[in-house]
């Protein structure tokens, strides 16, 4: 990603976090809503001067824009190898890497999860070492991982994870209504296959910003929810064991 698409990319986040639309974005810079889209899917193409009269619609300046940039560009992308087996190694640690990048915090941890105050600062001090989390005074967490973040294809934790997908996910008839399955058979050129990837990638995106727009909820009314182009409430049952709920 180039440092132009980097910039692009916090801005629409920033706009996205305040609700502000494209059309407001036009208006402010005189353009059409079309141009604005234009000149985002193209970022080097944004002026300072444009860049600035879209911060101060953002109620921010330059100086703190590139701040968010800086920011987004040390995070982590992709962990080694070894890093994957060291978490896929430590089932608690893994249950601790799950829920912080499901946007846990420390104590939510503690209520739904049989472990010590001890154990957790123990495992948030590995993931800080694996820069996945920074780990901030009275154990707050800063999840330190970039939008792109994705687990090693065929990697330890994709493999670990697609054996208990395997066994337990779909033991269901999935007829609830917070669940479904969908199947679909044709003939297709490797061209659309390809369109199609990119429209998947596009709803694992989107399923993410509904979890980060549920953020705001209590714990009570969010529920662990995995998708497969197939939906359902669902828990690993690996992690059990530690589980103080019912």
């Amino acid at each position: 990603m180039t440092e132009s698409d980097r910039v692009v990319q916090v801005l629409k986040k920033q706009l996205r976090a305040r609700g502000i639309h494209y059309q407001q974005v036009a208006t402010a810079l005189g353009l059409s809503e079309a141009s604005v889209k234009r000149l985002f899917a193209n970022g080097g193409r944004l002026s300072l001067a444009r860049l600035a009269m879209v911060c101060r619609l953002l109620e921010m300046d330059l100086p703190a824009l590139f701040r968010l940039v800086a920011d987004e560009r040390d995070q982590l992308s992709v962990l080694t190898w070894a890093q994957e087996e060291q978490l896929v190694a430590d089932k608690a640690l893994l249950l601790v890497a799950v829920c912080v990048t499901n946007g846990y915090r420390f104590e939510h941890i503690l209520s739904q999860y049989n472990l010590s105050e001890f154990q957790v600062i123990q495992k948030l001090a590995q993931l800080d070492r694996l820069k996945v989390i920074e780990l901030l005074p009275e154990n707050r967490i800063k999840l330190k991982l970039a939008p792109s973040f994705a687990w090693i294809p065929g990697g330890p934790i994709q493999q670990f994870f697609q054996q208990q997908v395997i066994r337990t996910f779909f033991r269901s008839d999935f007829a609830a209504d917070d669940e479904k399955l969908m199947m679909s058979t044709g003939l297709m050129s490797l061209p659309s296959n390809h369109k199609f990837q990119q429209r998947m990638q596009q709803l694992v995106h989107e399923f993410y910003q509904a979890c980060d727009n549920d953020d705001s909820l209590a714990m009570q009314e969010r529920h662990g929810t995995s998708m497969i182009i197939a939906i359902r409430r669902w828990r690993f049952p690996l992690f059990e064991e530690f589980s103080t709920r019912e």
